[in-house]
């Protein structure tokens, strides 16, 4: 592929959706996006509708020579949802006389002349489905009162997509390819980066930098697991949702508020005022004599804070000691306390029992170091060896009871007995620490997967 074959470019949205030569070809795939991407896409746009200019994201075309087309290899299921937004715009304000300005109303009536020329059919009964549910979405977003004029013309004129055309159908492929991370999909926490690093406020532009070289001096695989394994499924367990895997679709669930555009509702007085009282006390002059510095008081399932914030949360997570193996627990003490007998002795077997790297066994592991994890989170280390004795008899009783554990049967163990729920709503350890556990049933002597998880329960009366 050379550079003169490849044609870049920026348009708005009102530009793309005016070109008369754009098609989507019969190869693509059926249009796939649901009510929660097209929320999304317009939160964005209410989120960023002030600023001068706002990437929608990227597009690549093939350019037909023979019907001088401008096919859409990449971004299809974006530009249909565009489509579908202005024409819901037509709808309500160009026919439905909301416009009080006129290049507004000359530039909606040139899209409705050239959307009603768009030629394609959309056959397939997914995509039908699809274009009709998010269709009548939009429209009652776009009847709602603050999708007035401005936002329409910050849509039509400052939201913007960065376009790639090429002349050869093959080099399209490969170049949508690479823009794919050479054929990797994009892991959820590296469109979370992509996210948060947008949302940063004008004054915490000067951190950007350091922000991204931290980021990116993490270990990818690291990363993987604080999130996939840790805190995706601390935050659904805390809501009593399931919590197997983490893909795009819960990038969502670390995602909310921009504390500098939020409106002043009441619940985020307090984040406010901690956010900002935060960032005075570790400004004030008496720093530079004291040395002392105030870290902002995050917590496992709180409003996620979007941009600088989002990162700091994620590095607080990071030095909790979690990495790929599980939560590092030392057989004596932890987080400086120093634990009872019988902790210790949890800590110590559950680092060293034969079997401990079976699969099920880690899964069991990774639900124990969760909810641990979840309770120094809340609690601190307060009557911390009793709450290890009581997060070990409510996990490992799972690994006792069953040959063999999946993660559908971790999942469906933490719903069914969900100790998150409950310290979620909890004001004080004993809310967990005087939680009744159900005594474990004699395993069948032919098979004992761990001898020393059984001894233990044995030990703090745990069997029948």
């Amino acid at each position: 592929m050379t550079d003169s074959s490849l044609d870049k470019g920026i348009l708005t949205v009102g530009e793309l959706l005016l070109d008369r030569s754009l098609a989507i070809p019969v190869y693509q795939r059926p249009y796939k996006w649901t009510t929660a991407h097209v929320h999304q896409l317009l939160g964005d746009l209410l989120t960023h509708r002030h600023k001068e200019a706002y990437r929608l994201g990227t597009l690549v075309f093939h350019r037909e020579t023979e019907d001088g087309r401008r096919y859409i290899v990449d971004g299809q299921q974006r530009t249909v949802t565009l489509m579908l937004i202005v024409q819901a715009l037509i709808q309500e304000h160009l026919e439905g006389h909301r416009l009080e300005r006129n290049d507004l109303k000359v530039r909606l009536a040139e899209l409705k002349t050239a959307l009603a020329a768009f030629d394609h059919d959309f056959d397939n009964p997914l995509s039908q489905r699809n274009i009709r549910n998010n269709y009548l979405d939009i429209a009652r977003f776009v009847a709602r009162p603050e999708c007035d004029e401005d936002l329409v013309a910050f849509l039509l004129e400052r939201c913007q997509l960065v376009t790639f055309t090429l002349g050869d159908i093959s080099e399209a492929f490969q170049f949508f390819d690479s823009q794919n991370a050479r054929g990797r999909d994009l892991d959820p926490h590296d469109l979370l980066k992509a996210f948060h690093l947008r949302a940063f406020s004008l004054q915490d532009e000067p951190l950007k930098a350091r922000t991204v070289s931290g980021w990116e001096n993490t270990d990818s695989g690291e990363l993987v697991t604080l999130f996939a394994q840790y805190l995706y499924r601390i935050r659904q367990w805390v809501k009593g949702r399931s919590a197997r895997y983490f893909s795009k679709e819960d990038c969502a669930l670390f995602k909310g508020i921009n504390m500098d555009e939020v409106a002043h509702y009441p619940y985020v007085e307090g984040l406010r005022i901690t956010h900002h009282f935060v960032d005075n006390y570790n400004r004030h002059y008496a720093r530079n004599i004291d040395g002392q510095r105030m870290a902002f008081p995050f917590s496992l399932d709180q409003i996620i804070l979007n941009g600088r914030r989002f990162f700091e949360m994620i590095a607080h997570y990071q030095l909790t000691g979690f990495h790929k193996g599980g939560l590092t627990l030392k057989a004596e003490s932890l987080g400086g306390c120093r634990l009872s007998e019988t902790a210790a002795c949890i800590t110590e077997v559950l680092n060293t029992y034969e079997g401990r790297q079976r699969t099920g066994d880690r899964y069991v592991r990774m639900m124990f170091d969760c909810l641990l994890v979840y309770y120094l989170d809340k609690f601190g280390t307060a009557e911390l060896s009793r709450a290890i004795e009581k997060i070990f008899i409510w996990a490992y009783t799972l690994r006792l009871r069953l040959q063999s554990v999946h993660l559908a049967s971790v999942d469906n163990h933490v719903l069914q007995n969900n100790l998150f729920a409950l310290l979620r709503d909890a004001t004080a350890p004993e809310a967990l620490l005087d939680y009744p556990l159900p005594m474990l049933r004699r395993p069948d002597p032919r098979w004992n997967p761990a001898p020393g998880l059984l001894a233990l329960f044995e030990k703090m009366h745990y069997v029948e």
